[in-house]
């Protein structure tokens, strides 16, 4: 009888430019390991990173407290969790919490659910961090790859990403507000024109042809974003900078990973990448700003760890 299961889950990029609360892209930048133990009752957090561990306010509690409600499990949990993503940086920390905790979870019961029930479950557990339920990092913190979530009924599609596809983010070292989500959320526009939502679609449409076509170049040409990413760059320092000069350096395609502040740029292997990441750097310090950079690729989903 299983005892004890850990699992990590991969950070992960959302929106991708014109796809806001639909596309996702895991990136193997960092990792969460979380470890869920059976103990007698209750639900108990352990961790040494600056997260509540009250399982109503943490989002791996309240998926083992969702879990455990669906298939009346008795059974105590305690959840030991290691943050290797940044909180609050726009790579979705929060999901890859919830995502390793879903599978964990799976696994130790023996549940043996699809997909789109993991992502469901682990998607649950973002309330706690973002005030709503809200799918694209937990669905690629889940499964890997770039991810389109439809929802109403919800149904992820996963698309295998192009092999020579790389990522540099920047993740600027400021001081992040408490509920950054829902502060990020509060100043995207409640009206569009109707060219901007066409622009935006014609974008997001040629992304998912792009990684279809395992096109590099189309994916990254085409993250281009009309709406949400002017609303948000006052936010992040540089970003006009930043942006620029990723572009001039040879990067295909820039914009803010999720909510931000990390901004992300899109390349191909045989790019100069850390010309690409040198050139982010000077345009944060353009607005006195630090930044730590990583250069990586798409990610799996999360997976158990063996013993």
């Amino acid at each position: 009888m299983v005892s004890k299961v850990t699992a990590k889950a991969p950070s992960s990029t959302a929106n991708l430019g014109p796809g806001f609360d639909v596309f996702g892209l895991a990136v193997d930048a960092f990792y969460d390991t979380v470890t869920l133990t059976k103990i007698k009752n209750g639900i108990k957090i352990i961790t040494d990173a600056n997260i509540p561990t009250n399982p109503e306010k943490n989002t791996a509690g309240l998926v083992v407290k969702n879990m455990k409600r669906k298939f009346k499990i008795k059974q105590g949990i305690e959840i030991n969790i290691k943050k290797g993503i940044p909180a609050g940086f726009g790579m979705g920390s929060s999901a890859a919490s919830a995502a390793a905790t879903a599978v964990a979870f799976d696994k130790l019961f023996g549940l043996k659910l699809d997909g789109n029930s993991l992502v469901e479950f682990a998607g649950s557990g973002e309330k706690a961090s973002a005030g709503t339920v809200h799918y694209d990092n937990v669905a690629a913190s889940v499964l890997g790859g770039f991810v389109i979530v439809k929802t109403n009924p919800l149904d992820v599609i996963r698309i295998e990403p192009p092999s020579n596809l790389r990522m540099c983010i920047a993740v600027p070292t400021i001081k992040v507000p408490k509920k950054k989500t829902k502060v990020s959320r509060g100043v995207i526009p409640k009206k569009i024109k109707l060219s901007d939502s066409i622009l935006n679609l014609s974008n997001a449409a040629s992304i998912v042809a792009g990684f279809m076509n395992k096109d590099s170049e189309l994916i990254g040409n085409s993250i281009k974003d009309v709406i949400v990413e002017p609303a948000r760059q006052h936010m992040i320092p540089g970003f006009l900078k930043v942006k620029e000069n990723a572009i001039k350096a040879g990067a295909l395609g820039v914009t803010i990973s999720g909510a931000g502040p990390s901004v992300i740029a899109f390349a191909k292997s045989s790019a100069n990448l850390k010309k690409i990441s040198m050139a982010m750097s000077k345009g944060f310090a353009s607005a006195s700003t630090e930044c730590q950079t990583i250069i990586c690729k798409p990610s799996k989903g999360a997976v158990n760890k063996r013993k």
